[in-house]
């Protein structure tokens, strides 16, 4: 059934920088279907329509390309050298994601992908793959624990004894019969430090996730106004929340990325608050070119500046906010107005 094919391509997979590679079978995730109906019937997708779509597709990876045999599931780490919570103790400062300090790894991964996915194609002529990163009604972490790379833990988030939780995901669906892994079981024990350390209580039980609450969900996917009893819990946290992966025991296996791309830009670790809000549409698009970053648009990026102005304690930062209040975007407006009496009030 393909294992010397196999073999080799996790060496090939290795040679390109991944950390590791699983096989499983387009029908290996059964439960994802339910777990997915029960996760929007509660609506806790918020937003995020494109996750009730083609949920037929989303909860039954077999249902989306019929003729695929097998997918390949990688892991490619982007983990950092500074600590990635440093940034919450210094209120003046933006806490960026550190998935999103430099390139966007959608780009990068899928480049890599596909030179991986043509070594394959030419090892085995006559057959057909589908790539996807993160763009596609696929569903990569119950696919990723049924290949063997790791468990989703407490968080929902997929961690590995071997790769920590610093990792992004792509797939390989291919007609090409490989030998599938054994799925991976959790790990977690007693552990609820990633659950503890959630500012916003977005896990209503452990394995769950609320995305209405969660700050990953409301800087970046959310539109229009964030609750304002939910603001002063996103502190200065402007794009995306690192709280439960930085916490994880299972770090210490972290494994050290090795593309540069990922390596954070000096210039968007902890970065002024008051440098940020005075970016116009033209300069918000000229600093994040290429980065994950530049998907949400100028206007949504201000406001959450603007929510971390707000919470920053620092009347200092007033004059930042102030010429926004009469910003074209009656969200941004309001979001300067809200930071405004915050730093009148403190």
């Amino acid at each position: 059934m393909n294992a010397a094919l196999k073999d080799r391509l996790g060496a090939r997979a290795r040679d390109e920088g991944l950390a590791a590679m699983g096989v499983c079978r387009p029908d290996a995730i059964p439960e994802a279907a339910g777990r997915l109906a029960e996760f929007v019937a509660r609506g806790r997708h918020g937003q995020m329509g494109w996750m009730a779509e083609r949920m037929g597709w989303r909860g039954d990876p077999a249902a989306l390309w019929p003729e695929a045999r097998s997918v390949v599931m990688v892991a490619e780490p982007y983990t950092q050298t500074h600590d990635p919570l440093a940034a919450l103790d210094r209120p003046d400062r933006a806490a960026i994601s550190v998935y999103a300090q430099n390139r966007d790894y959608h780009d990068v991964l899928k480049k890599r992908l596909k030179r991986l996915g043509r070594w394959l194609l030419d090892e085995a002529p006559g057959h057909q793959i589908k790539v996807f990163v993160d763009t596609a009604p696929v569903m990569e972490k119950p696919l990723a624990q049924a290949a063997g790379l790791g468990w989703q833990g407490k968080h929902t988030n997929l961690l590995g004894r071997s790769l920590g939780n610093w990792f992004f995901l792509g797939a390989i669906f291919t007609t090409i019969e490989l030998p599938p892994d054994e799925p991976e079981t959790q790990h977690c024990g007693q552990c609820t430090a990633c659950l503890d350390a959630c500012p916003t209580g977005a896990f209503p039980a452990p394995f769950q996730l609320d995305a209405r609450r969660c700050i990953s969900y409301l800087t970046i996917e959310h539109k229009g106004p964030v609750d304002p009893a939910l603001r002063p819990l996103l502190g200065n946290r402007i794009y995306g929340c690192d709280d439960c992966l930085g916490v994880c025991p299972w770090n210490k296996f972290a494994v050290a990325a090795t593309e540069a791309k990922y390596a954070a830009r000096p210039d968007l670790v902890e970065p002024p608050l008051a440098d940020l809000a005075a970016l116009d549409d033209a300069a918000f698009r000229d600093r994040f070119s290429g980065s994950p970053i530049k998907r949400i648009g100028r206007n949504r990026f201000v406001r959450n500046v603007c929510y971390a102005i707000g919470n920053s304690g620092d009347p200092a930062l007033a004059a930042a906010v102030r010429r926004l209040t009469d910003d074209p975007d009656a969200t941004v407006a309001e979001a300067a107005r809200w930071a405004l009496a915050r730093l009148k009030d403190a």
